[in-house]
């Protein structure tokens, strides 16, 4: 019995031993299998993540494969359109140019204005293509000077109605509210952009026309172009605002242009503190909103009269001489300058133009950057030398990339013109240059007679006063109320208010107050 419990006993221990190593082979080839299993989903996981980054690598050199093929067409496309755009008023100029040295019976008048115009067109598509590059290197120049705004409107819509009319569209100017006489901002860069809103406005319109419109207030301007065009989709909205860009449409894209006026315009406006905006809906037009900062001036500039043609100048016979290589230059300076009573010399050359200077002994130069021989910039340095300070150096250049103003105390040259060069401009710099006072055309309107005051009754006493003291201040906003106020509740003022209201506008405050004098 014993015996058979020592047996029983051994074999238990022994039944025991082998369970348990089975348990511990077990749990060591479970542990081992969820080992295997997590390094198996690790490496599974990895090879997704490298999959994924393949594909995403994959995904961005595409990407990158798209944008430059795109570049590539857009370049392409750029470069057929300036071709375009250069030929066509090339061709213009050419022909005409022939048909005049041929003889043809064609008007002078006819001739030279589509020259003209070829030529402006070229100077635009030369100067678009300058702006991009100024502004890609942030050496674009922005003047603030006195612009008479609704003189600029005005020329700028009229400078469309023939285009609008030859597509039998309308073209509607809209003034809501007061408009300043005068406000403060680049003209130049101003007129770039209305022109290049209205502009498009004309070209992708084929039925109704287009608006502009203009709201002023709080020293702001909002300034709305709409038409009733074709429309731009959604995702056009910002892409033709992008440098050689008109969208997707086939339409746009054939309209002819270079595909840079919305891009300058954009750039343009928020250099001068303003933002350009577009809504749009396919099929019924679009809407270009310019929001801008344009300061109004406290007075009205002194002597800003208009524009009357120059006949001649005052004072003693002043001498200019041209340097330039190009006969066609100086022929065209000689046409301008003779009329009007200046001594007119004339060099091909730097070293012809010194021997030149010598003998006539010169107020002024014109003088060319790029001659054979000696560069202007080494003439200008000679001239300065022999004749110090008086004589005035005007340099006259296509190389628009030297550009210098000049009178900075490192250049010899005291002003620089780009070529092409608008004549009016010429004179402008012509007469800051030597001081000049034109001699110009007489207008042709009368003034109106003054007329004497109407008696105005006692009522109207408080009201005058409060304008004169208003006017002391120089509150011209104070002045318009009390304007609309002493109209309301003085009828018999309504002749003075008239009288006033326009200087008012011209923000005349001299003669406002010369006008309240002769009232009492």
């Amino acid at each position: 019995m014993a015996t058979a419990r020592i047996f029983w006993a051994v074999g238990l221990g022994l039944a025991l031993a082998v369970a348990a190593t089975f348990v511990r082979l077990f749990l060591k080839a479970r542990d081992g299998h969820r080992a295997a299993e997590q390094a198996s989903l690790l490496q599974t996981e990895r090879l997704h993540n490298e999959i994924a980054a393949h594909r995403e690598t994959e995904a961005a050199l595409q990407r990158a494969k798209d944008a430059a093929e795109a570049a590539n067409a857009a370049k392409t496309r750029y470069l057929v359109a300036v071709s375009h755009e250069i030929r066509s008023p090339l061709n213009a100029i050419y022909g005409y140019a022939q048909l005049l040295e041929r003889g043809d019976t064609i008007p002078a008048v006819e001739a030279g204005g589509v020259i003209r115009r070829s030529a402006e067109h070229l100077t635009n598509l030369v100067e678009g293509l300058l702006d991009i590059s100024r502004v890609e290197s942030g050496v674009l120049q922005v003047r603030q000077e006195l612009v008479r705004l609704p003189a600029l409107l005005d020329q700028v819509v009229e400078m469309f109605r023939v285009q609008a009319a030859a597509k039998g569209l309308s073209l509607d100017y809209v003034v809501e509210g007061r408009l300043p006489a005068y406000v403060r901002t680049d003209e130049k860069r101003l007129r770039q952009i209305l022109i290049n809103l209205l502009s498009n406005a004309i070209k992708y319109t084929d039925q109704g026309g287009a608006t502009l419109t203009v709201r002023y207030r709080s020293q702001s301007a909002a300034i709305e172009v709409r038409d009733t065009g074709t429309g731009i989709p959604a995702e056009d909205l910002e892409r033709i605002f992008e440098p050689f860009e008109r969208g997707r449409d086939t339409d746009a894209a054939m309209q002819p242009g270079i595909g840079l006026g919305l891009a300058i315009t954009r750039v343009l406006a928020r250099i001068l503190g303003g933002e350009v905006t577009v809504t749009s809906e396919l099929g019924k037009g679009s809407s270009f909103l310019l929001r801008l900062l344009l300061p109004e001036p406290i007075a009205a500039p002194s002597g800003a009269a208009a524009y009357r043609r120059v006949t001649g100048y005052q004072g003693p016979r002043k001498t200019i001489l041209v340097i330039d290589d190009s006969p066609a230059q100086t022929t065209v300076v000689n046409h301008l300058l003779r009329p009007l009573g200046f001594s007119v010399f004339e060099a091909g050359g730097g070293a012809a133009g010194l021997a030149l200077a010598d003998h006539c002994s010169p107020d002024l130069v014109l003088l060319d950057i790029q001659m054979p021989g000696t560069s202007g910039w080494d003439v200008a340095e000679q001239l300065r030398a022999r004749f110090g300070p008086a004589l005035r150096i005007v340099m006259v250049s296509a190389n628009a990339h030297e550009f210098h103003a000049g009178r900075d105390g490192r250049r010899a040259h005291d002003a620089f013109l780009t070529k092409p060069v608008d004549l009016d401009a010429l004179l402008d710099m012509i007469a800051r240059q030597l001081s000049l006072d034109w001699i110009v055309e007489e207008a042709e309107t009368v003034a109106a007679p003054r007329q004497a005051a109407r008696a105005l009754p006692p009522s109207a006493a408080p009201y005058l006063e409060e304008l004169r003291r208003f006017m002391k201040l120089g509150h011209v906003r104070g002045i318009e109320t009390t304007l609309v106020t002493l109209e309301r509740n003085v009828p018999e003022s309504a002749d003075l208010v008239a009288r006033l209201r326009p200087q008012l506008q011209a923000f005349d405050l001299r003669g406002l107050a010369r006008t309240l004098d002769d009232v009492g």
